[in-house]
């Protein structure tokens, strides 16, 4: 099978967000100039460098009730900075319900009942049983093509690990066996891990 996007793929769902799969999810904690805290998953997230640290997300659409995309969106664009949670399969359900679209003053920690604590370096809460948090500050948020879509990028300025999960010294996902979305309404989760050692660490 072959389509182009603009031309329609012919099948009951879209299939590209199957193709491109799995994906991490970063569920982003943010914190507008009212002091309001946002709670919500993005499933077009990763990690894009090392030194320093990086990532991005990309947010799509717009609500009636703000003025640049989203709760995220706008409240990273107020306040320059926003914090990563990484989601574990505990949380699965916590996740999803922060998912669903709230006007802007609703907190979302609140409306799901999940416990927050505050940032170390930002202004700004985080998910308090997350296995990870990387606190960061925005460096761009590039527009990109199409209605309402945009990549945000930030440098990661302070990381929290849960103790449980740091295993002789390594930060071990098979202890909290991170969520990851695939197409469709479809999740994975990683309960084993595999190692493969590259052809220039032989030499």
């Amino acid at each position: 099978m072959f389509y182009k996007p603009t031309e329609g793929h012919g099948l009951p769902h879209n299939p590209f967000s199957a193709i491109v799969s799995p994906r991490p999810i970063g569920w982003i904690s943010t914190r507008g100039n009212n002091g309001l805290d946002n709670l919500a998953p993005y499933s077009f997230f990763n990690a894009v460098a090392y030194e320093p640290p990086q990532v991005m997300f990309a947010a799509n659409g717009s609500k009636a009730d703000r003025d640049f995309g989203k709760d995220t969106l706008s409240n990273i664009r107020e306040t320059g900075v926003f914090c990563v949670n990484i989601v574990d399969f505990a949380s699965r359900d916590l996740m999803n319900a922060t998912s669903a679209s709230h006007p802007a003053h609703i907190n979302e920690f609140e409306a799901a009942g999940i416990d927050h604590m505050e940032c170390e370096t930002i202004p700004c809460g985080r998910v308090a049983k997350a296995p990870a948090s990387l606190e960061c500050r925005m460096t761009q948020i590039v527009q990109l093509e199409g209605k309402s879509s945009h990549a945000v990028f930030g440098e990661v300025i302070g990381i929290h690990m849960r103790d449980d999960c740091v295993i002789d010294g390594v930060f071990d996902v098979t202890s909290f066996q991170p969520l990851s979305r695939l197409g469709y309404r479809d999740y994975a989760v990683v309960k084993e891990v595999f190692s493969l050692t590259r052809p220039d660490d032989k030499k």
